[in-house]
């Protein structure tokens, strides 16, 4: 068999390769702009060190919040035009702002132009050259799927929306050939025998055993994996690779074995970082609430004119270990909106009022809640608190669903910054992975993560 592999970039170096090159094609652009041009606003030297470093940081930070970062959207020429213009511009307007740091408004206001539009045209330029060459098929990681067919389309579907470049090429079934065999078209099925062909003839990198009963598979397939894994060939197991790419806990897959699915992050028994985790709740609560009471007037008016009725409302919620409490939130309903029972939040709920609307993609309705960071029934990160009745409800169809309320619930979170407001048992399901990936993976950095993302939700006011 031939072992040769197609190139491909996994999901971290593409991300590293996107950060790394939008800051050096940036500072090339003004470097060559300092050569042609009378540009004397930032030369790029030696002794530029400090200024130099703050434009990186920025670049960096705000490329982040504006999205330059996701790989789905950075495989899109229109949308990546739009994140790149929206970064470069609160770029340059933090960077014309921090003059200490920064060099001083030049007398030529036209320098401040030539330095924004070189800033655009250099990563615009760049990730053109991504989009051409990196993210094209030839650099696709090319994958054979052995797994039972029952499962394959969901597989399929969802690897494929999370990673463009994860491309699955075919699926050979690992079950026994049934008297009535299901067949499914969206994908080449290969025959049993033809396992190694393939990986040769397509340059497969690596093989996905998408198997949840290894007694099903059979033994000529399980001889040839064996083969494979001694020859060094990379064969991974679906659930690792299912978390690694979509950045979800697939419960759902999960069997009697689940508690090799749930090594907990020690961040959940850390004191360090769990004291650090209770000051930025304390801190960014006290800045929220005094932000709140600055804006007060505003949201007075607001309610009075579009929502006409009581400001605030107290709901019932389940935190930390089950314990319920009361939350506070900015009504965004009408009044009486559950007078026939709990309902699901829809998209577009017509229980929702005009005021309340922008309320929630705000998240302005959200401010009281600092209120219950303070007393400790919530923390700034962590799975949103539920109410009773749709715990009660999920947990008798959703496996592990009082599995996320082993730690306080949050303002905001993994779930949150990562799917819409959930809907159905469906929705609840996926929310549950994402925060049940965030248990498992707890950590600075990914708190960090959720704050950034946090931001770019606000600012493309995708709330609901």
């Amino acid at each position: 068999m031939n072992r040769k592999k197609g190139i491909h970039f996994e999901i971290s170096e593409r991300k590293v390769l996107l950060r790394v090159f939008d800051i050096f094609v940036v500072l090339l652009g003004l470097y060559v702009l300092g050569l042609f041009f009378d540009f004397e606003y930032l030369v790029i030297e030696k002794t530029n060190y400090l200024p130099i470093l703050v434009l990186v940081i920025y670049l960096a930070l705000f490329g982040t919040i504006f999205e330059l970062y996701d790989l789905q959207k950075s495989s899109k020429i229109d949308v990546t035009f739009r994140n790149i213009v929206l970064a470069s511009s609160t770029t340059v307007l933090f960077y014309l702002l921090t003059p200490v740091l920064t060099p001083f408004l030049p007398e030529n206001r036209l320098q401040i132009v030539y330095f924004f539009l070189t800033i655009i045209l250099s990563i615009f330029l760049w990730r053109v050259a991504y989009m051409t060459f990196i993210s094209s098929p030839r650099f696709y990681k090319r994958v054979l799927l052995v797994g039972e067919i029952s499962h394959v389309e969901h597989i399929v579907k969802v690897l494929n929306q999370s990673d463009p470049n994860y491309k699955i090429i075919g699926f050979i079934n690992c079950e026994k050939e049934a008297l009535d065999p299901i067949k499914f078209k969206g994908l080449k099925e290969f025959e049993p025998e033809q396992l190694l062909n393939v990986i040769s003839k397509f340059k497969i990198s690596e093989v996905l055993v998408a198997s949840y009963n290894s007694e099903t598979i059979t033994q000529d397939i399980y001889h040839d994996l064996i083969t494979l894994l001694e020859k060094g060939f990379t064969i991974r197991e679906y659930t690792q690779v299912y978390e690694e790419i979509t950045y979800r806990v697939p419960i759902q897959f999960v069997g009697k074995d689940f508690y090799k699915y749930f090594p907990f992050s020690r961040s959940n028994q850390n004191t360090l970082y769990l004291f650090f985790h209770r000051l930025f709740d304390v801190i960014f609560s006290v800045s929220g609430l005094v932000f709140g009471i600055l804006i007060l007037p505003l949201i007075l008016i607001g309610n009075l004119i579009g929502n006409r009725g009581p400001l605030f409302y107290i709901q019932e919620r389940i935190g930390k270990n089950g314990k319920p409490f009361k939350i506070v939130k900015l009504r965004s309903m009408v009044i009486n909106a559950e007078v026939n029972g709990a309902k699901w939040a829809q998209k577009n709920d017509l229980r929702v009022t005009a005021f309340g609307r922008f309320l929630r993609r705000s998240r302005i309705d959200e401010i009281p809640q600092f209120i219950n960071v303070l007393k400790g029934d919530m923390s700034i990160i962590g799975p949103r608190p539920e109410r009773p009745f749709f715990v009660n409800e999920l947990s008798r169809v959703i496996p592990f669903y009082e599995t996320r309320n082993i730690i306080k619930p949050g303002l905001t979170g993994w779930a949150q910054v990562n799917t819409r407001y959930g809907s159905s048992v469906d929705d609840s399901l996926t929310k549950l992975q994402y925060d049940l990936y965030y248990i498992k993976h707890r950590s600075l950095f990914l708190d960090i993560n959720i704050i950034v993302k946090t931001l770019s939700t606000i600012l493309y006011y995708r709330g609901q």
